[in-house]
């Protein structure tokens, strides 16, 4: 195997990602980064503007949602869901798993990184880096 073959394991580790959605976008920042400061995950991207229909208590109902994509290793999936369902809002919180088939090894090798609890970095956020880039508003965007 070369380096840069593609492959979904690190280390015998197997990378997945995890869905959820929810209502509000305080909700989507506050289940995101807790899940990537608890180091359960590298990366969690937020998807706004979603529309989602569904049945629930017998009845059709339709809302706007966000939705959450967690990239992290299976042997973080229980913690992901259990952050998920602590900090979450709806009485049952869609939390869906997906094995990683492919991906580049750099970046599966990142993933390992970020949720290593023995690695050495910060775990504090630059924010003007991190909303500046995302500000659509911003005129250098």
């Amino acid at each position: 195997m070369t380096d840069r073959e593609p492959c979904s394991n690190v280390a015998g580790m197997q990378a997945i990602v995890v869905i959820t959605t929810v209502g509000t976008e305080e909700q989507a920042n506050l289940i995101a980064r807790e899940i990537v400061a608890r180091r359960h995950a590298a990366c969690v991207n937020i998807l706004p503007a979603i529309r989602s229909i569904y049945r629930w208590k017998g009845k059709i109902c339709k809302d706007g949602e966000l939705l959450l994509v967690v990239k992290t290793l299976q042997e973080e999936f229980a913690a992901v869901a259990a952050t998920i369902r602590e900090l979450h809002s709806y009485e049952l919180p869609e939390i869906l798993s997906f094995k990683v088939s492919q991906g580049d090894q750099a970046f599966l090798d990142w993933i390992a990184g970020s949720v290593d609890k023995e690695a050495d970095f910060s775990d504090e956020e630059d924010d003007e880096i991190a909303y500046a880039a995302a500000d659509p508003d911003d005129t250098d965007f």
